[in-house]
C-alpha cells in the first residue's frame, strides 16, 4: 500500500475490517497507516450476527470449508466491492518470508532435537509427554497458554511429524474418538500427514525452515488461504490480486538464506528492513497477529444456541457420522471454559451446513442483497 501511494497520483482506497473484542482487532494499526499515507479509509466491524452468512458461505465453498476466517474476508470483499472492482491483497507475504510464528518455533524445536538424540533422550521425550498431560487445554489460540501447549505437542513428537501436528486441528487420537467406525470406513484412509510428509520428501531446500516455507507454497497457500479468497471476493466480483505471488518475486524470494528470514524469534526480517523507510515503526515491529476470528468467544456466547442446535440436533446425529457423547463434551467443555474447542467446533458446523445444502438439498442460496454503503472513516490529518 506504502508503494501504491508512492505510484499514484491520488489518493489509494484502503478497506480494514475489525472485531469488538479487543484481542482480535487490529483497526488501530490500520488507521494509523491510513493517517501515514492519507488514504481513503473503510473499515467494518463484524459482529456475531455476522454468523447469518453461515449458509450463504456453504454454498459459496461448494466444501465443507473449515477456515473461520472466511467469515471477515467475505465481509470486507462485500465492503471493498461498494467502491472499487480490483483490490490488492498481501498474502504470500509469510510464505515468502517467514512470517508465522510456527517457523520460528520449526527452528526453536530442531535445537531441542539435538539433546532428545543423546543416551537419554527417550527419558526427556517421555517427560514432555507427562508435562503435555497436565498443561492445561484452555486458552485463546493466541495466547501464551495455547502456543505453549502446541509447541510442547510437537516438541514431544518425532521431527518428521512436528509440523503436521501444528497446522492439525484434530488429532488422530481426537478423530478416532470423535467419529463412528462407519464414517471413518466410508471417508475412507487418506492420511493427511502422508500428504505433508511427501511435500518435504520433495523438497530440495537447503534447511528445514526453507523446506517448511516451500511446503507451506505448496499445500497451506493454494489449498486454504487463496481459496478463502478467491471465492469470497469472486461471491461479489471482487477481482484480488496478490503482488506477492509473482512468479519472478516468489522465485526471487527463495533464493534469500533462511536466516535473513527467520532468526530465533525474529520473523520476516529481510522484509521489515527492506520496509524500514517506508511504514512507521509501530507497524514493522509489531508482532504478526493473524487474521483471527473471536471464534472461542462466539462459540461460549452469541453463537452457543447455533452450535448446540445444529451439531445436537436429530438432524445431524441421525446421519451417523460423530459419536454424540464425544460431540457433547467438546461443546461442554468449550462452553464451560475448560477447554478451547473452537477450530473442531467450527469444522463440524460447517460440514454440517454445507451437507444441508448440497447433500440434502437445502441448497438455495440465502439473500444476496448488498449492505447499505459505508462512510469511509475520518482520518485526522
Amino acid at each position: 500500500m506504502a508503494m501504491m501511494r508512492r505510484a499514484s497520483s491520488g489518493p489509494v482506497k484502503t478497506f480494514s475490517i475489525g472485531f469488538e473484542e479487543a484481542d482480535y482487532d487490529e483497526l488501530r494499526f490500520a488507521r494509523l497507516v491510513a493517517q501515514r499515507f492519507g488514504t481513503e479509509h473503510h473499515e467494518l466491524v463484524v459482529r456475531p450476527d455476522a454468523a447469518a452468512i453461515l449458509p450463504k458461505l456453504a454454498w459459496h465453498y461448494d466444501e465443507p470449508f473449515g477456515d473461520s476466517s472466511a467469515v471477515p474476508t467475505y465481509s470486507v470483499a462485500q465492503m471493498t466491492r461498494q467502491y472499487v472492482t480490483v483490490a490488492l491483497n498481501g498474502d504470500a507475504g509469510d510464505e515468502n518470508f517467514g512470517g508465522y510464528d510456527r517457523y520460528a518455533a520449526t527452528l526453536l524445536a530442531s535445537s531441542f532435537d539435538h539433546a532428545l538424540a543423546w543416551p537419554g533422550g527417550g527419558l526427556l521425550r517421555r517427560a514432555l509427554q507427562e508435562a503435555l498431560a497436565l498443561w492445561p487445554r484452555r486458552g485463546r489460540r493466541t495466547s501464551v497458554l495455547h502456543r505453549g501447549r502446541r509447541f510442547l505437542e510437537g516438541l514431544a513428537d518425532l521431527p518428521e511429524r512436528r509440523y503436521a501436528r501444528w497446522l492439525c486441528h484434530v488429532s488422530g487420537e481426537q478423530q478416532e474418538a470423535l467419529c463412528s467406525p462407519e464414517f471413518r470406513a466410508a471417508a475412507g484412509t487418506a492420511d493427511a500427514l502422508e500428504v505433508l510428509l511427501a511435500a518435504y520428501r520433495q523438497s530440495d531446500a537447503p534447511d528445514l525452515v526453507d523446506a517448511t516455507l516451500g511446503v507451506d507454497a505448496a499445500l497451506y497457500l493454494p489449498d486454504d488461504l487463496l481459496v478463502k479468497v478467491d471465492i469470497a471476493s469472486m461471491a461479489h466480483s471482487l477481482e484480488a490480486r496478490s503482488p506477492f505471488l509473482d512468479h519472478e518475486f516468489m522465485e526471487f524470494a527463495a533464493t534469500i538464506p533462511s536466516h535473513l528470514k527467520v532468526r530465533g524469534r525474529a520473523k520476516k526480517i529481510i522484509l521489515r528492513r527492506a520496509l524500514a523507510g517506508l511504514l512507521p515503526q509501530g507497524i514493522l515491529q509489531r508482532p504478526k497477529m493473524g487474521f483471527g476470528v473471536p471464534i472461542e468467544h462466539w462459540l461460549r456466547h452469541e453463537l452457543r444456541d447455533l452450535v448446540t442446535q445444529t451439531l445436537l440436533g436429530r438432524r445431524c446425529l441421525e446421519r451417523g457420522y460423530f459419536r454424540r457423547e464425544t460431540v457433547q463434551r467438546l461443546v461442554d467443555e468449550h462452553v464451560q471454559g475448560t477447554t478451547n474447542s473452537q477450530q473442531v467446533l467450527w469444522t463440524l458446523l460447517m460440514l454440517e451446513l454445507w451437507h444441508r445444502t448440497y447433500v440434502d438439498g437445502d441448497g438455495q442460496m440465502a439473500d444476496q442483497r448488498r449492505t447499505p454503503r459505508h462512510a469511509p472513516v475520518p482520518i485526522p490529518r
